[in-house]
């Protein structure tokens, strides 16, 4: 396998610690996102959503979504399970992931930002108060899904599912940009104990080979 990614992608980031949970060999190329790699002709002629991760698979499958990457392995490397069978679980580990990824993330990411400041000439002060709005609205939400749970070391369950690949790299980014994190007591406890995992440790974007200051 072939992973394209970026060290500080939480997409990227969560397709690592999926592949590290599962204890998947895999090559890695960078395409740094910040310098525009990922519109340049070499990258889009294999992938055309000019976006991290892009996985390819030993069979030749390309695909460059990050949850589809997650399903992908999940189907073809089942141990250990990281989207639950049990139907009722299955549905709530996936919420919670939705919330993440589908709310908070496409609002947030690099481009979004980006185009903020370079098309619709926001300051670097209104690009954070768009960044930390957003990311109080769906962490708020996240909080009150695991409030309703019976307190556990990660979201769900005392082994890491979607949701916690989802969950760590997003407070990951939040960190980076100040957000105040004092409101999500349940959100750190998984988080900081996700960070004691040796796959989470493995896939932190300060180890990875194209990690930049």
């Amino acid at each position: 396998m072939k992973l394209y990614g970026f060290f500080n992608s939480s997409t990227s980031y969560r397709v690592r610690i999926a592949l590290a949970l599962k204890g998947i060999r895999y090559d890695y190329e960078s395409i740094n996102i910040r310098e525009g790699e990922q519109a340049s002709e070499p990258y889009r002629s294999v992938n055309a959503s000019k976006s991290v991760p892009l996985l390819l698979t030993d069979q030749g499958l390309k695909l460059s979504q990050s949850l589809a990457i997650i399903q992908y392995l999940d189907d073809h490397f089942p141990q250990p399970r990281l989207i639950p069978e049990e139907i009722n679980l299955k549905s709530q580990v996936l919420e919670f992931s939705y919330i993440i990824a589908c709310d908070i993330h496409p609002i947030n990411n690099l481009r979004v930002l980006k185009y903020l400041t370079t098309s619709l000439s926001a300051s670097s002060e209104d690009k954070s108060t768009w960044y930390q709005h957003w990311v109080s609205e769906g962490l708020s939400a996240a909080e009150a899904l695991l409030q309703n749970q019976p307190e556990q070391p990660f979201c769900f369950s005392d082994t890491p599912t979607l949701a916690d690949i989802c969950l760590i790299p997003q407070l990951a980014n939040a960190e980076r940009f100040g957000c105040d994190l004092s409101p999500y007591p349940r959100l750190m406890s998984v988080y900081r104990h996700g960070l004691k995992h040796p796959a989470f440790i493995s896939a932190q974007p300060s180890l990875q080979p194209d990690f930049l200051d």
